[in-house]
């Protein structure tokens, strides 16, 4: 857990850097820190290491008052990880990975051990990336054998400071879907600083938005940021857009979704016409005995009447393909996405595979609609 208790930064002309922050990071949670430039993100992250200290008020890691203990050691039990790696160019990406658990004198068939089970962690095979040099390495391996570094040690708490800053748009979101991948397994306390509020919804248990010197004006979830923005400032940063934002962190539930008719392959046309019409639509899904998806099926064929099925038929002779699915897990955002990738009027929502219901763009939106009204939800 890391604690600020009412912490100021004073520059030598009076204007604060950060002013009177108090807030709290619970353990095993990530804490994202966003605002504009000069609003003292990177200051605040840089006093729970010492790299900055506080002109007034405490900084507590699990309790202790940092200021109390040294520096060096406490450096050492704080993993970094930086926008630019700055791994070491001399060294090898396992010498560079070791680094910090030779600093804290493990013996070298333990730093072996823990280079190769970081490096299979961060997606780097050991037998090909272990003997490179950071110049032979993309943005993005270098930027896994950083996080690897910080983690080296098994500090309890990690500080990120636009840890993804500097790759490409598709290795960064691939990288912080890696990243939230680890921490799951790692349950590590966390702070990440970005100007990104797309990256602070995506990452974060909880956001902190500060104001320019330093104000923090909320700290809560995503969900409830983006839901209920605490003052006009917030409102503004996270900008007009932020309903769509929201759909990232809104997961879908069973009770968003719509149920059509369920036929079976072998059901004929004639039974499966009758079961659309009793329920007032022109489709049905069909699943097999399992409950698995199969397709989906106009019995009365296409509405300007240009195909009409044979009733006597099975309406696996007329199913059709639907393409556009996604697990209960997901979030409306990746609903979203899949239903305007596969350009269809609605998205199957599948749990382990098998058939619950379907989100159209109407459930969707009155889906958003329950999730702003209602309690914050996190996925």
């Amino acid at each position: 857990m890391i604690r600020f208790e009412k912490v100021s930064k004073r520059y030598g002309n009076g204007s604060y850097a950060v002013d009177n922050l108090d807030l709290q990071v619970d353990a095993g949670e990530l804490c994202v820190l966003v605002g504009p430039s000069g609003g003292g993100k990177t200051t605040v992250l840089r006093m729970v290491n010492r790299l900055v200290e506080p002109t007034s008020g405490k900084v507590l890691v699990d309790g202790k008052d940092i200021a109390t203990l040294d520096r060096v050691e406490l450096r050492r039990q704080t993993g970094y990880v930086i926008q630019q790696p700055g791994l070491f160019p001399h060294l090898k990406v396992a010498d560079n990975v070791a680094s910090v658990p030779r600093l804290l004198g493990w013996d070298r068939a333990r730093v072996r051990a823990r280079v190769s089970d970081l490096l299979d962690l961060v997606g780097l095979d050991p037998a090909v990336y272990a003997g490179r040099y950071p110049h032979q390495l993309s943005g993005g391996q270098a930027q896994r054998v950083g996080v690897a570094r910080a983690l080296a040690g098994d500090p309890p708490v990690l500080l990120m400071d636009e840890p993804f800053g500097a790759v490409d748009p598709i290795a960064r979101e691939r990288l912080q879907q890696e990243f939230l991948r680890l921490q799951q397994q790692l349950h590590k306390t966390i702070i990440l600083v970005t100007h990104d509020v797309d990256e602070a919804v995506t990452m974060g248990d909880r956001i902190a938005v500060l104001s320019q010197g330093g104000v923090l004006q909320q700290y809560d979830t995503p969900a409830e940021v983006l839901g209920h923005p605490a003052t006009p400032f917030v409102a503004d940063f996270i900008g007009a857009d932020r309903g769509l934002r929201r759909l990232a962190v809104t997961p879908i539930e069973v009770t968003d979704l719509y149920t059509p008719p369920v036929v079976g392959p072998r059901t004929t046309i004639d039974l499966a016409h009758a079961a659309v019409e009793a329920e007032g639509t022109r489709w049905a899904v069909v699943v097999n005995d399992e409950g698995a998806l199969l397709g989906w099926v106009e019995p009365a064929g296409p509405p300007d009447g240009s195909r009409q099925p044979d009733g006597s038929a099975s309406v696996s002779r007329y199913m059709r393909p639907l393409r556009a699915s996604v697990g209960l897990e997901a979030s409306l955002k990746t609903a979203f996405a899949e239903m305007l990738q596969n350009d269809a009027a609605w998205v199957a929502v599948l749990d382990n595979g098998l058939y619950l219901g379907v989100l159209t763009p109407d459930t969707l939106h009155a889906a958003l609609r329950r999730s702003v009204g209602g309690e914050p939800v996190r996925v």
